[in-house]
């Protein structure tokens, strides 16, 4: 279970299952997690303006090659090095003419910290993913959720998303 507490007021969240998670698009429509089921998942918080920019192509590729068993969701955040300052519109036109993205881009979030996402909540703490503890140390940190729904492993920033290490899971 995760309690998640606001400056404002207690809020008490079960989440027993990344499927019970739902963030918004970078348009700001909900989705849910659960839409996901059957599929792997691979989570990465993303930034127009990093040195590891460039990982967008290979995370498009990726996205290509395996869309039938995996879901790519880039994840823009702007707590490293202040390196995703945009708005919505400007990100997603970023992607879009730089990279021709055509994976899912979630909204702007907190990936660590007093406002930690719940789906970053889950995916940094095993006492909810069952597997392993971490943190997210830069831009372009990797999370792959099994078609189970279980943390499969997290890679970092260095890690090219068409590693064999991401790869073999979802042959």
């Amino acid at each position: 279970m995760i309690n998640l507490f606001s400056k404002t007021k207690d809020v008490k969240m079960e989440i027993k299952s990344i499927y019970d998670i739902s963030i918004n698009s970078l348009n700001g429509s909900p989705i849910s997690l659960s839409t996901f089921k059957g599929k792997h998942i691979l989570f990465v918080n993303v930034a127009s303006k990093c040195g590891f920019t460039n990982q967008y192509k290979e995370l498009q590729e990726l996205h290509e090659l395996y869309q039938d068993k995996l879901q790519v969701i880039g994840v823009p955040c702007n707590q490293f090095g202040n390196q995703e300052p945009g708005e919505a519109e400007e990100i997603e036109s970023f992607c879009q003419v730089n990279y021709g993205v055509t994976f899912l881009i979630t909204e702007k979030i907190e990936v660590k910290g007093e406002n930690q996402h719940p789906l970053y909540t889950w995916l940094t703490q095993k006492i909810n993913n069952g597997n392993k503890d971490s943190s997210v140390k830069w831009n372009f940190q990797k999370y792959l959720v099994n078609p189970e729904g279980y943390l499969e492993d997290y890679y970092f920033s260095v890690t090219s998303p068409l590693s064999s290490k991401i790869t073999k899971h979802l042959k």
